[in-house]
């Protein structure tokens, strides 16, 4: 599950600097935009190694990341390479060795594209989509992302507060890539009449004692013993004191662009029976952990934790959650609101006009070459 840490201010400060450089000095010359920040192929790489080596959730794993990683660099096979063909180089070679649903380098915005193509549109994420009554008593939301916004937590409370006398309660999370908990613990309360364990989370040990832990701290996470090579935390639902959605239904639409966090919030409601999943087996990108600049503006995601079922002790990286209910993603909506009682047609045309926009799967690394 990813947790989401800013790192856009990482980007911008080398660009930050040369801006007032040129303000104060405006008849000289300004340097070449990347000037601040050039660092060569293979100190990206091997900063990617060190960091895998040091924090990856699975420490053997991360030896054997970093391992490749610096063979590569001495065979010379990222040297003549940058933007995104440096980072779907090194993608490459790490998931060869073992995938993982989170391991991306990011190239710097505006980066060439790997092979002369033209640099992929990173299109922001609306968290929120949507937010409305579908049908009489049937409330809809549909969120893309889980923040690590104020604004969208506060959005999601109001949801459920408007919402709160709705005989079903549909989450579409087909389109959503993952985040934090914000969202979930302003939601969660409402849906269960006693205390629940949702999920359990273990950190990498050495990491949560150096607080670099992205679950440390939060109200919702109790801390439990376990394995003592990591740190392991249960996320727990506490009721709100307010009744009116204990018995509503809830149905969770998903597809294999689900990842992530919004993988969190799908077992959380498999696993406590509280909610239906309705579409395509999820994306199967399971480890949570934090962002890292790798400089020249590259970034990576390093995972130090994994989430499971408290119940099996099993996660869903590669495998992703199974539904429920198995139908073509397209057509999750349509079968929700049918078993719910609305027309097949009706149904149809309330599907269509709540399609979403960004596709429903999830952009798979590049093969190794």
């Amino acid at each position: 599950m990813r947790m989401i840490r800013p790192s856009r201010l990482l980007r911008l400060l080398p660009g930050l600097l040369i801006v007032a450089g040129v303000a104060a000095l405006p008849l000289v010359a300004a340097p070449p935009v990347l000037a601040a920040d050039a660092v060569s192929a293979d100190a990206i790489a091997e900063k990617y190694a060190a960091l895998l080596e040091r924090d990856y959730v699975y420490p053997e794993t991360g030896k054997r990341y970093a391992a490749a990683i610096r063979a590569a660099i001495a065979a010379g096979r990222y040297a003549p390479l940058d933007g995104e063909a440096l980072g779907e180089a090194i993608d490459a070679d790490v998931n060869a060795v073992a995938p993982d649903g989170h391991l991306r380098v990011r190239a710097p915005e505006g980066a060439a594209a790997a092979e002369g193509a033209d640099a992929p549109t990173r299109r922001p994420r609306v968290p929120i989509e949507q937010a409305e009554w579908i049908a009489p008593g049937i409330a809809f939301i549909r969120f893309n992302i889980f923040p690590d916004d104020p604004a969208v937590t506060a959005a999601a409370a109001k949801f459920m507060a408007e919402h709160a006398d709705a005989k079903a309660i549909i989450f579409d999370l087909r389109t959503n890539g993952g985040g934090g908990m914000a969202q979930m613990d302003v939601i969660f309360p409402w849906l269960f009449a006693k205390p629940t364990r949702l999920v359990t989370m273990a950190t990498r040990a050495s990491v949560d004692a150096e607080g670099g832990s992205p679950i440390d701290g939060i109200a919702s996470m109790r801390l439990v013993k376990g394995d003592p090579a990591m740190v392991v935390r249960e996320h727990w639902a506490t009721p709100n004191g307010d009744a009116r959605l204990r018995d509503a239904k809830i149905y969770v639409l998903t597809s294999g662009g689900t990842a992530s966090a919004a993988e969190h919030f799908s077992l959380a409601m498999k696993h406590s029976g509280r909610g239906t999943l309705v579409g395509a087996p999820t994306a199967g990108a399971n480890h949570f952990g934090r962002g890292e600049a790798l400089g020249g503006g590259f970034e990576a995601f390093i995972p130090v934790g994994r989430t499971y079922d408290p119940a099996t002790g099993k996660d869903w990286e590669g495998d992703g959650v199974v539904p429920d209910i198995v139908v073509p993603p397209a057509d999750a909506l349509v079968r929700v609101l049918t078993d719910l009682g609305v027309e097949t047609g009706a149904a149809k045309r309330l599907s269509d006009a709540h399609m979403p926009s960004r596709p429903m799967e999830r952009r798979k690394p590049a093969p190794a070459r």
